[in-house]
């Protein structure tokens, strides 16, 4: 499948390439840069940019291959990681985001450690940079370099090296609004991109007479444009997903709240927002965006099916690459390039931010306190270096998984319960104590790393889990949230109160204060906007 690269292509690749770092590096110029200026943009973020940015920094490479690879083989079933993503997005804007902007906190660790006590800040912090390290960057790297060597000829190696050259050089230098403002832009670049491509495709059904639904869902397998399945509709797709409607709906607001509500690569962007009202409502406007993946990513994985099924067989990871190869002329070609780009470099960018804010604020601030804002930077910037060439090094590891967007939501179902645990009912539960947390973060870890360990087939020869006792790994995370809320209670009960002022700072006063506390704020007010995006998805889910 591999082609030469044309000259206009490659030119079109080279000018995005160079256009994004220079943007990067000129966004803070003429700047003197603190600490919280450089990890968290001056706090000075409006609801907009923080919406994009959680959306740009979502959306990598993986997303664009993945969820076409999975639009082709079973639907737009795996569009449910798109749309409840809006739902734990709200989670984020209505129930965590004013603790976390009313604490100042810097880092997610930060919050547990006002909420518990240090232990737990340390464990969080290592959980996010281990996250940040084999997910966000790790991955996406090899996802990126594999499209490129694809349809391009460009070597897995070379791909690898100049992305994260380019990527590492901005988000050093820039810090955190050197990457929102890229991300910004790279969000724009990712949504038209895709469109364009989804439009190519349904334009191309008429050519091999495809002329209307009916005739187009002729030409698919049985419910492969459904999202919502039994264990049997499933099965007549032929895959092995497990992703039953009950495990959607158990599963993934377990990965949601790690993810989206307690992960540092992405909740920053919140953190770095310049009002309460900014912190909640890009959440929000993040989570309409969100919205869109199910028909321009997975969508035209079902179209690719219809048109290219003799060409991309059974090698599913094939299905955008030979959709951009066969549908798109030269230059518009290369502007998918830069989509695809956009997607890696703006993820890349926001976990190498996150880690570089976790070592100089979560250890290097703790070791020394009186450390200057210029060495907190200085040693930011090393430790982005360091996670990226780690990263670099893990990500020739790609090829050992069988499917890459699959294995990110294995390795997130292995972390995510006890996060979830400790963050959900530490804003909740007035019980809930510091010997708790620790517990559950260290249990909940251990557990997790041994379920994916043996139902990882490289590591045990076997999926015992999946195949020998039937559980997916959606309802793996949500057994193991299960358990991890089992041990968080019973260690709370066992253990004292925690002390009035924390409970009255940190936690709810009851889950409907989080819609009744503060006054009605018209067509500004985040409860508003939210019920409109719960709406559209009622819609949404009643249609498909």
């Amino acid at each position: 499948m591999s082609e030469k690269i044309n000259l206009i292509d490659s030119s079109i690749i080279i000018i995005y390439l160079v256009g994004i770092l220079v943007i990067g590096i000129m966004s803070v110029r003429l700047k003197k840069m603190t600490s919280d200026g450089y990890f968290l943009a001056g706090r000075g973020l409006n609801w907009m940019l923080v919406g994009a940015a959680l959306f740009a920094s979502n959306i990598s490479t993986i997303h664009l291959v993945g969820l076409a690879a999975s639009g082709y083989n079973e639907g737009l079933v795996w569009g449910n990681f798109e749309w409840l993503a809006s739902i734990t997005l709200i989670m984020l804007g209505l129930i965590f985001a004013p603790f976390y902007f009313k604490s100042r906190i810097s880092t997610l660790p930060e919050f547990l450690e006002k909420r518990y006590d240090s232990r737990s800040r340390t464990v969080m912090a290592f959980i996010a940079i281990i996250g940040a390290l084999f997910v966000h960057i790790g991955m996406s790297l090899y996802a990126g370099a594999v499209v490129f060597e694809i349809f391009f000829g460009i070597s897995v190696v070379t791909s690898i090296l100049v992305i994260s050259i380019v990527t590492t050089i901005y988000t050093v230098l820039g810090g955190l609004k050197a990457v929102v403002v890229t991300e910004t832009i790279q969000s724009v670049i990712l949504i038209l991109g895709a469109i364009v491509l989804t439009g190519f495709a349904v334009f191309a059904l008429s050519d091999i007479g495809v002329d209307n639904l009916a005739e187009f869902k002729a030409n698919l397998k049985p419910g492969q444009l459904n999202m919502l399945h039994t264990k049997k509709s499933l099965e007549a797709l032929g895959g092995d997903t497990g992703l039953t409607w009950y495990a959607c709906l158990l599963g993934y607001p377990v990965l949601g709240l790690w993810y989206w509500c307690s992960d540092q690569t992405i909740v920053q962007r919140v953190l770095g927002a310049k009002s309460k009202q900014d912190a909640q409502l890009g959440p929000i406007f993040a989570g309409f965006l969100k919205l869109l993946p199910v028909f321009i990513l997975v969508f035209p994985g079902v179209i690719a099916y219809v048109l290219f099924k003799d060409i991309i067989g059974t090698n599913a990871n094939m299905a955008l690459p030979v959709m951009i190869n066969q549908l798109l002329p030269i230059g518009i070609r290369g502007l998918m390039a830069a989509t695809l780009l956009a997607a890696l470099m703006s993820t890349i960018a926001a976990a190498l931010n996150s880690s570089a804010t976790l070592v100089a604020v979560d250890i290097v601030k703790r070791i020394n306190p009186a450390a200057s804002d210029k060495n907190q930077i200085k040693i930011g910037r090393y430790a982005a270096i360091v996670v990226m060439l780690l990263a670099m090094a893990w990500s020739t590891q790609g090829d050992k998984f069988s499917s890459i967007f699959e294995a990110i939501n294995k390795i997130a179902a292995a972390i995510a319960p006890p996060v979830a645990v400790v963050f959900l009912f530490g804003v909740f539960s007035k019980r809930g104590t510091k010997q708790a947390a620790f517990i559950t973060l260290i249990t909940g870890l251990a557990l997790g790393i041994i379920a994916f360990c043996i139902d990882f087939e490289p590591i045990s020869g076997y999926m015992f889990l999946t195949k020998g006792l039937h559980i997916p790994f959606m309802m793996q995370a949500w057994w193991l949230f299960v358990l991890c809320a089992i041990i968080y209670f019973s260690i709370s009960y066992l253990t004292l109160r925690p002390p009035k002022h924390i409970i009255d700072n940190y936690t709810w006063d009851s889950p409907l204060a989080v819609l009744v506390k503060d006054e009605f704020k018209g067509i500004k007010d985040v409860r508003l906007w939210s019920g409109i995006l719960i709406l559209t998805l009622i819609v949404l889910y009643l249609i498909f």
